[in-house]
């Protein structure tokens, strides 16, 4: 017999140490080489970690919600090879990735008594329920939706939904059988708090209300969002550029570039053609601080703001942009955006920015005032580009037109970015799209 040590894999080089989510095999439990032996989490990306040898769980060194060390010992597996102890260290990635971010759980609270309490439980849908990646392809590629799993009785561990169940559950609909259905049920006793004099007790959520319980990727945002604004002193400054030329020269294209190219241009190339011109004029925008020092990247690392099928944002980072002309970004935007839509982002996807653009214009928005990305120390907003009356200088004397109209935005780390480089390179960003080549190639 030999012991095999398994190992907390490292999922990017800004990792040191991942959340244990789930174990999904047991001491005693046999296991397969590339078997899923336990679910980890990074404020990142969601992973399984696969078993590196074929044998049995001998044990398991952490519980569940513990956070691991990258590199630390996880468990250990023994095998039937000859007696030699063995370590092994698993690649950068593992080598299945969960992709997908389930729903938020909603839960209905129930009427109350007249004493506040409730009257029982009460189904719910949008239940935290673990999918493998071969479920969730099978799901796609036959059209079964997000309900449908959640209702959907699961035969394996903990109730989840295996391959043949998921098989066996699209054979039935398509030879009209009755489908199974699955109620989720949840507590939903309501919180209760004391009055002030203690004697009686009151609805912690007087009237009609709803509890929606946050994801876990919905709170690893919300204390990434409060950690970044309790590390860096905010500045946002704000301008506005005139994208007319740029908003007529890609209606004269887009068809074209998408014969030529086989994929849409949108605006965001554009708007990241224009930043990485501008870092290369203010590289100190492209930096972080680690303790007193300053650290000037150089690589260009463009991160973008892109909305998951759950409704949470995540930003996904063109490598080295600034090697990469209009084509080539235009690709690299549309790849990534379809990846977080459909959930098959890696974890090299999203690692390595050096500063972000949000288009806060995507949902109707004007301007806004973003929040930084940390360990970056800039990022910028484009608002919604809207038609409106302008006063035009020529050398003939003023008119007014109608324009296409932008508003940018950029917050950045009072620490490291003074006003007077925040506001010069926000003014520099507009000048580059306002100035737009009309009669440029692509």
């Amino acid at each position: 017999m030999a012991i095999v040590d398994l190992l907390m894999p490292k999922l990017g080089e800004s990792i040191v140490e991942a959340t244990i989510l789930k174990w999904l095999k047991q001491p005693g439990d046999a296991v397969k080489q590339d078997e899923t032996v336990l679910e980890i989490a990074t404020d990142k990306v969601d992973s399984e970690v696969p078993s590196t040898a074929e044998g049995v769980l001998e044990e398991v060194l952490f519980k569940v919600n513990d956070v691991v060390p990258v590199g630390s010992v996880i468990a250990r597996l023994r095998t039937a090879v000859a007696d030699k102890a063995e370590t092994y260290t698993p690649p950068e990635q593992p080598v299945a990735q969960k992709t997908f971010t389930p729903e938020r759980e909603t839960i209905q609270v129930p009427a109350t008594t007249g004493n506040g309490h409730s009257n029982g439980h009460q189904a719910v849908s949008g239940a935290n329920r673990f999918y493998s990646p071969l479920v969730l392809n099978i799901a796609g590629s036959e059209g079964v939706s997000m309900t449908e799993l959640e209702r959907m009785p699961g035969t394996g561990n903990e109730g989840r939904v295996t391959k043949k169940d998921i098989l066996q559950y699209i054979s039935d609909k398509k030879q009209g059988k009755p489908l199974p259905y699955q109620p989720v049920f949840a507590d939903a006793k309501q919180p209760v708090k004391r009055s002030a004099n203690n004697d009686e007790m009151v609805n912690a959520w007087p009237g009609n209300t709803e509890i929606i319980e946050m994801d876990r990727m919905r709170k690893l945002i919300a204390e990434h969002m409060v950690r970044s604004k309790h590390t860096s002193p905010h500045v946002t400054s704000f301008t506005e550029a005139d994208v007319t030329n740029l908003v007529q020269w890609r209606d004269k294209i887009k068809q074209s570039f998408e014969k030529r190219e086989g994929t849409k241009i949108t605006f965001t190339p554009l708007f990241i053609e224009a930043i990485v011109r501008c870092i290369k004029k203010y590289p100190l925008i492209n930096s972080s601080l680690e303790g007193d020092k300053i650290i000037i990247k150089k690589d260009i690392n463009i991160g973008m703001a892109a909305a998951l099928p759950s409704g949470n944002l995540i930003v996904p980072v063109i490598k080295n942009a600034d090697n990469l002309n209009l084509v080539g970004l235009t690709k690299q935007v549309n790849l990534l955006a379809d990846n977080a839509r459909n959930n098959k982002l890696q974890p090299g996807d999203i690692q390595g920015g050096t500063f972000t653009l949000t288009n806060v214009g995507t949902f109707g928005s004007l301007m806004g005032t973003p929040i930084i990305n940390q360990p970056q120390v800039a990022i910028l907003a484009v608002g919604a580009i809207k038609k409106r009356p302008v006063v035009i200088e020529t050398k003939e004397g003023d008119t007014i037109g109608i324009r296409h109209m932008m508003y940018l935005s950029m917050s950045y780390d009072h620490r490291i970015i003074d006003g007077a480089l925040g506001a010069t390179f926000l003014s520099a960003v507009a000048a580059e799209l306002q100035h737009f080549n009309p009669d440029r190639d692509f």
